[in-house]
């Protein structure tokens, strides 16, 4: 086997399993969950300016700062599914940890943001 041949099988082997968590899916995958469950919502925690410059498609923003505070008025139900984006991934796995720790279960990240649309 050629090694750029190998040296791309290690970087996918790493990029794809090493790094990804249970409750990450691709933006392909969220669109497919908002498209079966009307009640989902689709959350950008990226600052408000950011998310005037450009967000998805039926994004409500919340940013990260002001998630614990601002969440319950919008999403009461604990079950009710959320999906999770940022620019590149920090901010919406901060999201995620806190939504968890507030008890919030139907949770899932847009792995690597919308740098990796």
């Amino acid at each position: 086997m050629k090694i750029k041949q190998m040296a791309g099988k290690i970087k996918n082997i790493f990029t794809n399993n090493l790094f990804r968590y249970d409750d990450q899916i691709t933006y392909m995958e969220a669109r497919e969950i908002m498209k079966e469950n009307s009640l989902a919502i689709l959350l950008d925690v990226r600052s408000k300016q950011e998310y005037d410059e450009y967000h998805l498609e039926g994004a409500i923003c919340i940013p990260t700062y002001e998630l614990k505070n601002e969440i319950i008025k919008i999403v009461e139900n604990k079950e009710q599914t959320i999906i999770v984006y940022c620019q590149s991934g920090g901010r919406s796995r901060k999201a995620i940890n806190m939504l968890k720790k507030m008890g919030y279960k139907s949770l899932y990240e847009i792995r690597g943001g919308l740098d990796n649309l």
